[in-house]
């Protein structure tokens, strides 16, 4: 005996559904824009084999995003104004994250960033600030949650690094003809590129 379904329609329907569910995460488009524009991920990459540099080239671009949600701030009648706050946070956590790994990385390797991290560590403050000042919304309050916890993590890093790094510098002087500030492997833009 032969089984027909009579609902046809109603079983491609369930194919489509089931097959919506196999495909990846990645396949789906993503609601927020990927936290550097070109022109910075060429910064970026520009920057990617003196680590000095590339941490200031980060400290900036995370500085324009504080600096937009600034600028949200002021301008109340602005529509899309929370969706602006939250994207702009999304971006501050990102970057934050993918700074630290490049601390990490510098600091294992012994580069010389003793000039880089006082200003680091002085604008952090600054970004925690920006980041309380705008009103609870359930919309961002847990991204804002999370690039706070970004900031701070870096911030107790940066400090833990500087000192360590002084000491190791004095303790091993560079050659003269010896660049402390050149890397090989990097770290960084490589994550944001596929969009």
């Amino acid at each position: 005996m032969r089984f027909v379904y009579a609902n046809k329609p109603f079983l491609y329907r369930v194919c489509a559904l089931s097959a919506l569910f196999l495909l990846p995460p990645h396949a789906f488009p993503q609601r927020h824009a990927a936290p550097l524009s070109e022109g910075e991920e060429e910064e970026v990459r520009d920057a990617a084999i003196e680590p000095a540099r590339r941490i200031a080239v980060y400290q900036s671009i995370v500085e324009s995003r504080v600096k937009r949600i600034q600028n949200v701030l002021i301008n109340t009648r602005a529509q899309g104004r929370r969706e602006d706050i939250q994207d702009a946070m999304e971006a501050i956590s990102s970057l934050v994250d993918e700074l630290q790994d490049n601390l990490e990385e510098y600091d294992h390797a012994h580069r010389d960033l003793r000039k880089q991290l006082p200003k680091l560590l002085d604008a952090m403050p600054r970004w925690e600030s920006v980041l309380r000042q705008p009103p609870d919304d359930p919309a961002y309050d847990l991204t804002r949650k999370l690039a706070l916890e970004a900031v701070a993590d870096i911030k107790k890093e940066a400090a833990e690094i500087l000192p360590s790094e002084t000491a190791y510098f004095k303790a091993h002087p560079p050659a003269k003809d010896t660049d402390t500030n050149k890397v090989g492997p990097v770290v960084g833009a490589e994550r944001f590129n596929s969009r």
